[in-house]
């Protein structure tokens, strides 16, 4: 039988002198390499200039809202309704102006339910619906409207109107059933 012999391991550690010296640079190097960098971070804020307010006008928003609560409301562009060759105009109540502004609120917000019937609405131009309604009078189904009735909420869940113009509506489908 013949012996192999094999190396043993050899170590660039030969002393406990060395292995102390190698623990406490494995420590003290990258502590000292994360102070360098955070010491580099802060100096290059400062001579930048980069205080609370720079910091906050450099990240503020590109653009605002600003409401002022004296600026009149806008101002919708008139419509004119054009009647169909050979059709008739509805009556109105008082006048043209406002029998051409009750229609086009008509046709823009009061006809998603009124035109159908949706949820008990009572059809524009529909006599029989309307009866009962005009009993109660003008001023009732103006309130109505403006309020809110039933399933109907107020200004016909158009906001944005004004009174008058409810009350235009309202007129513009009251002179379809007269």
């Amino acid at each position: 039988m013949s012996e192999h012999h094999t190396p043993e391991h050899t170590s660039l550690i030969k002393t406990p002198k060395q292995l102390i010296i190698v623990v406490l640079l494995s420590f003290i190097v990258p502590i000292t390499v994360i102070i360098m960098l955070a010491h580099l971070a802060i100096d290059g804020t400062r001579k930048s200039g980069a205080t609370a307010e720079t910091i906050a006008q450099r990240i503020k928003p590109v653009g605002s809202v600003v409401v002022d609560p004296n600026a009149p409301a806008p101002v919708a562009a008139p419509v004119v309704a054009v009647a169909a060759p050979g059709a008739a105009a509805p009556a109105a109540a008082a006048g043209g102006g406002d029998a051409a502004k009750g229609k086009s609120i008509y046709d823009s917000t009061c006809m998603a339910c009124h035109a159908a019937g949706v949820a008990g609405a009572p059809k524009a131009g529909d006599k029989a619906a309307w009866a009962p309604r005009l009993k109660t009078g003008k001023d009732t189904l103006h309130a109505a409207a403006i309020k809110g009735m039933g399933a109907m909420p107020p200004k016909g869940g158009n906001a944005s109107l004004s009174d008058a113009d409810v009350k235009a509506a309202v007129d513009y489908l009251i002179g379809l059933v007269k």
